[in-house]
């Protein structure tokens, strides 16, 4: 019973659910500002405030997916997720500081398909009526 209430409470979203939905729309966000980039002068900025705002999202991942592990039970698949997350995100924040377009937009590209993943598989257990253990 601790674990189903743990993850998947009917009538709301859970703290790992919410984190990896702001993780997944930090990242679309980092996506558009790279655009921004190309035709703006504030697209710098946007993008350089959306880097931090990301990895602080990857952060809140990791702290989300060890709260629902230890006290609530569950899992412990999501944290070796959320922790292989963050050192994506913070590989992603070394190549961009270094101006690495050609490694920085690919791995862009693969975190933020990987984190959409992560929110469907979570959006599709809680359509199933699952727990939402076997999800990162």
């Amino acid at each position: 019973m601790a674990r189903q209430t743990a993850y998947a409470r009917r009538g709301g979203l859970t703290f790992l659910e919410a984190a990896v939905a702001l993780q997944t729309v930090t990242l679309f966000f980092q996506a558009a500002t790279a655009g921004a980039l190309l035709t703006s002068s504030h697209g710098a900025t946007l993008h350089d405030v959306g880097s931090r705002v990301m990895y602080g999202a990857s952060l809140l991942y990791v702290l989300a997916a060890v709260l629902a592990w230890r006290p609530g039970g569950g899992s412990p698949r999501p944290v070796v997720y959320a922790t292989g997350f963050l050192v994506l995100a913070s590989a992603q924040v070394a190549l961009g500081i270094a101006h690495m377009p050609s490694l920085h937009v690919p791995l862009g590209v693969l975190m933020f398909g990987l984190s959409t993943l992560a929110l469907g598989q979570m959006v599709c257990a809680r359509l199933r009526g699952g727990s939402g253990t076997r999800l990162p």
